[in-house]
Parts: structure tokens; C-alpha cells; sequence
């Protein structure tokens, strides 16, 4: 006699899977939160239209981040009841911690040394906002995520062009960078990077017009590429051995000895050609102008500045150890060392010019382990998806560890997590990457055996 509580045909939204007979309790819930195609639709172009704007629209990423979150919080309320729609905060909770750490932090310290700043909490709220973005999103079949990676795509092509077409007369210079009216050319540079590679790494998701597909994403790449050169953002190149290293390891660049050997003649003879060009070669130089400054007692160079900041939060954390001087703080607290002699004036900021010595400062020992908690949340779950056997999940897995890197690269040298144009697309791709993973894992286990 038939036990099963359960049997009904669905299709559950993979490409090119036939229907087929669902008797478990995932294709109850699979039933009952399936997205309708409008909602399915809506939500891949918002995907796509986020970081494809995100350079090009001030704002633009926040409207597509905060129609998601609308669709998201009502999704929550319609499926409240439903078995398993909550799950993944206790699936994963080392995302959701990373996710609200900072922002409690902040809250907490607030309240501990009577202040009441809103505004520090704006940054860190995207990350603790994308929560129930990714609990709607891990609904959606697995194929309407391939818009973000064309989003990532289109936005890197469209960076590259303008920066052909605004390309001032004699080049690009450390005079006049490469930025828009309401970002500098560091947060710039280094999202464009990332848009190029994140198009690189997605193709793995195209299946149909493969190499169709792989021609428009290199050519993403090298559009992207160009933007953040022309931007002149040093720090965020520091990323590009990690992001190639990583592009071997998916698509199996070092499987043997040959394709080693290819591999690392192509990327040496690509990095010559890079270092051999102007832009790069006075990029270079400028680093060992400044330490040769800084050898002498002349701090007022770009590294110099960045090493006087980093020294200057690091006192400041010896004298507040627990809760640092307080977000927000940073900048009169740099003036109250300048006066007593401790730091150059010049050098003041009200940034440290890297996350984790501004966390380290602002919010001390509590903010730094909220900070690795951060990183590692944002990174664990990608990580130990990598070697997937299925190509979608190895893809997503592979381009959430990218967005991680870049997070932590790009923080050494400046503060990815202040701006909100910054923080509003990096939690918004690392929860839907992750809502990716999820999602396809679904699938592949509602199928029968």
C-alpha cells in the first residue's frame, strides 16, 4: 500500500530536466514556495540590472537591492508558516552571523557609550538586509541566476567603453583618474575589476551559445580590466594573481604539467605586457617614491599616509581596547593625537584607509571578531562547495569565494565596507550566489534516485 503522504508531477525549473514524480518532503515545499514565472522574471532583471549600474547610476543597485528585499519580506510573511522556509538561518549560521555581526556590534556600542549616530548603521545594515533577500531568492530555479552574472558582464562592458570614451587627451594620469561624480577612483577601480572577473567566472554557467557566450564575457574582462587601469587603483590589483589562481582551479587550468606550462606562459607573457605599460610602470615607481619618502621622515605620500593611519589606530586601540573610540569617531580622535604630537595633521582622516584597521580603532577587539566572523561566514559555505560535481553549484561556489576575496583584498588598502554603493552590491552577490547553491542543491535532491 502507498505510504507516501505526498505524490504529485512538478517541474521544479531546471533547464532541460523533464518532469518527473515528487514524493518527499522537500517537493511539499518545493510546491508550496516555488516562484511564479512573473516573480521569477522580476527577479532576474533586478539581478541583472544591480551590478550592472552600479558605476553608471548613483543609486541604482539600492533601488534594484531594496525592490528585492519589498518582494523578500513579503514572500517571508505569505510563507511564514511554511515548513523550511526559515531553515537556512539554521543552516547556515555562520552567514547569518557575518551577515548581522558588525551591524549588533555597532548597535551595541551605541548603546554602551551612550551615543546616537543612525547613520554608522547604514553601511552595515545592506549586509543584515540581504538576509531575507536570500531566503526569497534560494526559492527561485536555478537558471534565472544566470542574469547576475551577465549583469556583471554588461556593467564591466559598459565601464570599459566609457572609459574609451572619456578618455582625456594624452591618457589617463595620477592627475586625472578614472571615476564618476560620486565615488573616487579607488572604490571604482576595484569594482570594475571584480565586475570583470565575476564574468569570467560565470561562464560556467552558460551552456547554451557557449562560445558565443565566452567571447562577450572575455570581452567583459578585458573592458573591466581596462576601466580599473585606467583608474590607476593600485591596491586592487593586488587581487589579480588571487582571482587567476582561482580561475585555474575551476576550469582545471592545472590538471597536468602541459596545461600548467601553457597556463603560466600565458599569464607571464600577459603580466609583462601590463608592467611594461606607462600607467603601471609610474604606478610602480610611485610605490618606491613614497617609501623612499617615508625612509627620510616624509609620511605625505599615498603610502605614506596609509602606514601613518594605520599606526595612529593602532594606538588608539591600545588606549580602547574592548569598543574601540567609537564609529565615527576616528577622525576627532586622529585630531586629539595630532595635537598631542603622536601623528602628522595632514595625515587626519576620518577613514584608516583599511577595514580592518578602521574597524580595529572604531570598534576594537569586539568589531575585529565581528569583522573575521564576516569574512568567514561570507567565505565557509563557498568554500566547501568548490569541488562540487555539479558544474552550476562549482560555478557559484567559485564566484562567492571571488566576492569574498575581493572584500578582503581590496580592505587592506581602503574601506570597502563604508561606502554604500560598495557594501549594497557585495551583500547582495554573496547572497545570491549563496541563494544559488542552495537553490540547485534542492533541485538535484528532489530528483528520484
Amino acid at each position: 500500500m502507498e505510504t507516501t503522504a505526498y505524490r504529485q508531477t512538478c517541474d521544479v525549473g531546471v533547464p532541460d530536466t523533464p518532469k518527473f514524480e515528487l514524493d518527499s518532503p522537500v517537493s511539499l515545499i518545493l510546491k508550496n514556495m516555488r516562484f511564479s514565472p512573473v516573480a521569477a522574471w522580476s527577479a532576474a532583471l533586478l539581478l541583472f540590472l544591480a551590478p550592472a549600474v552600479n558605476l553608471v547610476w548613483r543609486g541604482g543597485t539600492g533601488y534594484c537591492f531594496f525592490l528585492l528585499l519589498a518582494m523578500a519580506l513579503y514572500a517571508a510573511v505569505r510563507n511564514r508558516h511554511v515548513s523550511g522556509y526559515f531553515s537556512p538561518l539554521r543552516d547556515y549560521p555562520w552567514f547569518v552571523a557575518g551577515m548581522c555581526g558588525l551591524l549588533l556590534a555597532s548597535i551595541v556600542q551605541q548603546a554602551v557609550y551612550g551615543m546616537w549616530n543612525p547613520r554608522q548603521f547604514d553601511a552595515y545594515s545592506r549586509f543584515a538586509l540581504a538576509i531575507p533577500i536570500f531566503l526569497m531568492l534560494r526559492q527561485m530555479p536555478a537558471r534565472y541566476f544566470r542574469s547576475i552574472g551577465w549583469g556583471c558582464a554588461v556593467g564591466a562592458l559598459v565601464l570599459g567603453g566609457l572609459a574609451l570614451l572619456q578618455r582625456p587627451a594624452g591618457g589617463w594620469t595620477d592627475a586625472d583618474r578614472l571615476n564618476n561624480d560620486y565615488t573616487n577612483a579607488i572604490p571604482y577601480g576595484d569594482t570594475a575589476l571584480l565586475l570583470a572577473f565575476l564574468s569570467v567566472f560565470t561562464i560556467g554557467w552558460d551552456g547554451k551559445y557557449r562560445k558565443l557566450a565566452t567571447c562577450l564575457k572575455l570581452a567583459a574582462l578585458i573592458a573591466g580590466g581596462f576601466s580599473s587601469y585606467s583608474s590607476g587603483t593600485r591596491g586592487g590589483w593586488v587581487a589579480i594573481p588571487v582571482f587567476v589562481i582561482m580561475l585555474g582551479v575551476q576550469y582545471g587550468w592545472f590538471a597536468n604539467a602541459k596545461r600548467v606550462a601553457v597556463a603560466g606562459a600565458i599569464v607571464l607573457v600577459v603580466a609583462g605586457g601590463l608592467v611594461a605599460t606607462p600607467r603601471i610602470e609610474q604606478r610602480i615607481h610611485d610605490f618606491s617614491a613614497d617609501i623612499s619618502r617615508l625612509t627620510k621622515g616624509d609620511p605625505n605620500s599615498s603610502t605614506g599616509i596609509r602606514l601613518e593611519l594605520w599606526r595612529a589606530s593602532t594606538h588608539l586601540f591600545t588606549e580602547h581596547p574592548v569598543y574601540g573610540v567609537g564609529k565615527g569617531r576616528l577622525e576627532s580622535s586622529m585630531e586629539q593625537l595630532s595635537k598631542q604630537g603622536f601623528m602628522p595633521e595632514l595625515v587626519v582622516n576620518e577613514r584608516a584607509h583599511s577595514d580592518f584597521f578602521s574597524t580595529l580603532a572604531e570598534s576594537g577587539a569586539v568589531g575585529i571578531v565581528c569583522l573575521f566572523v564576516f569574512y568567514y561566514g561570507s567565505t565557509v559555505y563557498f568554500w566547501r562547495r568548490r569541488k562540487s560535481t555539479d558544474p552550476f553549484i562549482r560555478t557559484a561556489a567559485f564566484s562567492g569565494m571571488a566576492v569574498s576575496a575581493s572584500t578582503i583584498v581590496f580592505g587592506l588598502t581602503i574601506d570597502v565596507l563604508v561606502p554604500i554603493m560598495v557594501t549594497v552590491l557585495v551583500s547582495l552577490l554573496s547572497a545570491t550566489l549563496l541563494a544559488a547553491i542552495d537553490a540547485r542543491e534542492r533541485e538535484i535532491a528532489s530528483t528520484p534516485r
